[in-house]
């Protein structure tokens, strides 16, 4: 953590304020994967209470954000590429059904707003910058799965999106990516929507989340090569 980030008392709980601050720190890589999260820093850090810091950290292990070592407290969640690996397979699997879902049972306007959602793909996302990107890939998957109509894999991916939050920020810093997630986007909006062929938007959803964990491997190994090789 560089210095001090003592929070201003807003409407919003501190809580969620400490949440967001430390949640920012470790995908930005002020806070690296191992390192120990003191309670005590981080109340001089923040300005909060004992109890606010801990039910921040409650909130980022249940995001796996954090994990909690018996003997040395909380950490910044170390992975392994086979870790990482799982999580994509998972991660596919789930985004492949959404698309399929969405195809066979999205309404004409959720249709339409996700084809909107496509035009405006050039200006936020090829010419954007980092947080255009992630609001409109989030707009993305709010309108996929709500035409999904399945509540259970809505939350699913909802709770699959908070933990690789760390690794979805590589792809929107990472200038070699934003043509090829451009190209990967259209042709699954292609056949959700346009087609509304299940088979073809589960082919193009997978094979977007495939080349998305190859660059979530490289760039996590690279960055935390280091660390990594302690282990």
């Amino acid at each position: 953590m560089a210095g001090s980030t003592v929070i201003a008392r807003t409407a919003a709980p501190l809580r969620q304020q400490v949440v967001r601050l430390v949640r920012e720190d470790i995908l930005e890589g002020g806070l690296v994967p191992g390192q120990r999260l003191i309670e005590s820093a981080l109340c001089e850090t923040y300005g909060v209470s004992r109890t606010v810091i801990r039910e921040a950290l409650r909130q980022l292990e249940s995001e796996h954000l954090i994990s909690v070592v018996p003997n040395l407290g909380p950490i910044v969640t170390v992975l392994t590429e086979k870790e990482i690996r799982s999580i994509y397979v998972v991660r596919a699997a789930l985004e492949g059904l959404a698309g399929r879902l969405f195809a066979e049972n999205a309404t004409d306007s959720q249709c339409a707003k996700l084809k909107k959602l496509g035009d405006r793909l050039d200006k936020e996302y090829r010419k954007g910058n980092i947080e255009s990107r992630e609001h409109i890939k989030a707009e993305f998957y709010t309108l996929l799965t709500e035409g999904s109509d399945n509540a259970v894999l809505a939350e699913s991916l909802s709770s699959m999106h908070a933990r690789i939050a760390m690794f979805r920020r590589f792809a929107f810093v990472d200038e070699s990516r934003i043509e090829p997630s451009i190209a990967e986007l259209e042709t699954i909006i292609n056949a959700a929507a346009v087609t509304r062929d299940g088979d073809a938007a589960a082919a193009a959803c997978e094979h977007h989340i495939q080349l998305a964990g190859e660059l979530a491997i490289a760039e996590y190994m690279k960055r935390n090569k280091a660390i990594l090789s302690e282990g």
